[in-house]
């Protein structure tokens, strides 16, 4: 087995990568118990080796992988490549590129959303993946063979879905297609945790501003505290409790220990104390320079508009080998169905030609929906349909 656990190792063997036009890389790695995540062991492979790095090993620096990460001649392949990208930023502050995503190309090649990696290996390599070794922790050492062999088999396959994908794309004028997803993928802000931040990921909880100035302050308290001891979200403060103290926000020991899901005693602690003092700056908060709150207005006849556009999405993406989720999302059908002009990926770029245009004359009655041989199909008109009279009896 190739595993690499020396510093002038990974040198040599990452010098030799670099002399090819691209590489493949994943991660194996821990986050159960931690904020960032824990990199244990990292696969490379090239057309003439694939190897395991031990991120783990003592006196290992991983400098010559960053390196090559960062070299642009050589491509970097991964496979649902967000979680691999998050922890090299977090630990070299840089992202591997030029950058190529086979789970987000499978999309467009018609492979389905989010297609995993061992679908893709039994479609296209047609071998069926051992995952006995999956759920193993990779933190403990000494690492065994099947460990090792299961986290090749991560890169070793992965070439030929590559070029596979790659042949795909060219040859149906896709390849420009992945700009926008890759775009997201290699942008520090898709990885930087700021938390000032963190109140969005409940943003729709909140009723009033009240609510919404103390949860941004709570919520960021929580964040802090997670990443200065490195642990999950949920070690410190619960998500549940946490939308409870922005709803009630209690202002004594008393008020906060009162609280239904509020654990007992930790009113008293430094923790409570620091909730609470966190309740307090939100209250100070001056109303007018808290964002605004977004509520869902829907009618019912916008609900009906995303109901249609929701089948014609999916007409599109069947007809054009397109995963829905790459043509459009949910929030992209609601915008679309109240603003002709929405600021939406799917009303820009090869989106708009391929559903956004559609979806715009659906909407407006200029194109219909119907079923032919159990398939639906679309029917345009130059102006609107014409009125059928039916004769009264």
């Amino acid at each position: 087995m190739s595993l690499i656990t020396t510093t002038e190792s990974l040198a040599q063997t990452c010098q030799r990568l670099a002399q090819h036009p691209f590489v493949t890389v994943d991660t194996e790695f821990l986050r159960e118990t931690t904020f960032w995540p824990k990199v244990c062991v990292i696969q490379i492979a090239s057309d003439d080796e694939a190897v395991a790095v031990d991120a783990m090993a003592e006196g290992l620096d991983l400098t010559p992988f960053f390196e090559l990460m960062a070299d642009r001649k050589v491509v970097k392949v991964f496979h649902a490549a967000r979680q691999d990208l998050e922890i090299v930023w977090n630990l070299a502050k840089m992202i591997p590129a030029p950058l190529f995503d086979t789970q987000v190309a499978a999309m467009v090649c018609g492979f389905g959303d989010q297609v995993a990696y061992g679908e893709l290996a039994q479609s296209i390599c047609k071998v069926t993946l051992d995952k006995s070794s999956r759920f193993t922790d990779w933190s403990r050492r000494p690492l065994s063979d099947a460990q090792i062999t299961y986290a090749l088999a991560d890169v070793t396959y992965l070439r030929d879905i590559y070029r596979f994908l790659v042949a795909k794309l060219e040859s149906s004028g896709r390849m420009s297609w992945l700009a926008d997803e890759m775009q997201t993928l290699c942008s520090p802000a898709t990885y930087e945790q700021h938390p000032e931040n963190a109140w969005e990921r409940f943003r729709h909880r909140a009723r009033k501003p009240r609510d919404l100035a103390v949860l941004m302050d709570v919520a960021a308290w929580r964040e802090r505290e997670a990443q200065t001891k490195d642990v999950p979200r949920s070690r410190v403060l619960k998500d549940d409790i946490l939308i409870e103290i922005a709803l009630a926000a209690p202002r004594t020991p008393e008020a906060l220990g009162n609280l239904r899901a509020f654990p007992r005693g930790m009113e008293r602690s430094r923790t409570g104390a620091d909730i609470l003092a966190a309740i307090e700056r939100g209250l100070e908060r001056d109303p007018k320079t808290l964002p605004r709150i977004e509520r869902e207005r829907r009618s019912n006849g916008g609900g009906a508009t995303v109901e249609l556009l929701k089948v014609l999405l999916r007409q599109v993406s069947e007809r054009h080998g397109v995963a829905a989720k790459m043509i459009a999302t949910v929030d992209d059908l609601e915008a679309i169905a109240t603003d002709d002009r929405a600021k939406v990926p799917a009303l820009t770029g090869w989106r708009l030609e391929l559903f956004g245009a559609k979806a715009l004359e659906l909407k407006h009655g200029r194109l219909a929906l119907t079923v032919e041989n159990n398939k639906v199909v679309t029917l345009e008109w130059q102006e609107a349909p014409p009125v059928v009279e039916y004769p009264v009896n």
